[in-house]
């Protein structure tokens, strides 16, 4: 194991925090590995939170490819994406030093603004929504092909982990990691006899290039939402979704499925 004994932390940097996690910083180094200040340099890269830090340390160390992620709870927290908490980091130790780790991969969407502006991952959702108090009108399509015409407040498009935040909260469905799809679901969507959209949310293939144009109808300044932070961006016309080829690598206990951790969190 000796190409994954670089560790770095991603923490919040408050008052006491350093001394706070200093035990753990010396579990780690008793175990051989080293404590690092570059995350560039890491070949494990540790998140200390929920899954709120998690996302923050996959998007502020670019997505890696080629090192493994884990996020550590504090004894209040909970997370989807974390399988360990302070009180059991000693197993992540074990389980990388005795070569007994499981690794667990998510996918990532990547999305594309204006037609190669920029572009950009998200591993748990993107959402497109209205600034003002007005409807936003997006023409959606499916593989460059006219699907349906969206008005609303917005639209999601969640990844299979990130099915069950955001995404869940407006009856969106669970979806399982280890399908490579995403899915797309509505915000407050207008049907009525003028105007009429699927209703539901739906579910593309990994292959399906999803196109999000949004019509000029004085709401050309949405906000693009990017896992748990904005996107800032002078104006928004087109969109274009598709399942990235890269997967966010994570340690995982063994025992604790997916749905293992998804029954404790809503069961």
């Amino acid at each position: 194991m000796s190409n994954r004994r670089n560790m770095y932390f991603f923490h919040p940097n408050g008052h006491g925090t350093n001394e706070k996690l200093q035990p753990l910083f010396d579990l780690a180094k008793q175990n051989d590995f080293t404590i690092i200040d570059d995350p560039k340099k890491a070949n494990i890269i540790v998140s200390i939170g929920g899954d709120g830090a998690f996302l923050q340390a996959v998007r502020k160390t670019g997505f890696r490819q080629d090192c493994l992620y884990t996020g550590i709870t504090r004894s209040n927290e909970a997370g989807l994406y974390c399988d360990f908490n302070l009180d059991n980091f000693n197993e992540v130790l074990h389980s990388m030093t005795h070569e007994e780790m499981e690794v667990r991969r998510f996918p990532v969407i990547e999305a594309d603004l204006n037609n190669g502006e920029t572009t950009f991952n998200c591993l748990n959702e993107l959402s497109v929504r209205s600034t003002i108090i007005k409807t936003i009108v997006i023409d959606v399509k499916i593989d460059d092909k006219p699907f349906e015409t969206f008005r609303g407040d917005g639209l999601i498009v969640a990844t299979p982990t990130g099915s069950t935040g955001y995404n869940k909260s407006i009856n969106g469905a669970v979806l399982d990691p280890r399908i490579p799809c995403y899915q797309v679901s509505e915000l407050a969507s207008l049907n009525n006899n003028r105007y009429r959209t699927l209703g539901s949310s739906f579910v593309l293939d990994k292959d399906r290039k999803l196109t999000l144009d949004i019509v000029p109808d004085g709401n050309s300044y949405p906000i693009i939402g990017m896992d748990n932070e904005a996107h800032p961006t002078r104006q928004v016309k087109t969109i274009t979704v598709t399942l990235s080829d890269k997967v966010i690598k994570t340690v995982k206990l063994k025992n604790n499925s997916y749905w293992d951790r998804v029954k404790r969190t809503f069961l």
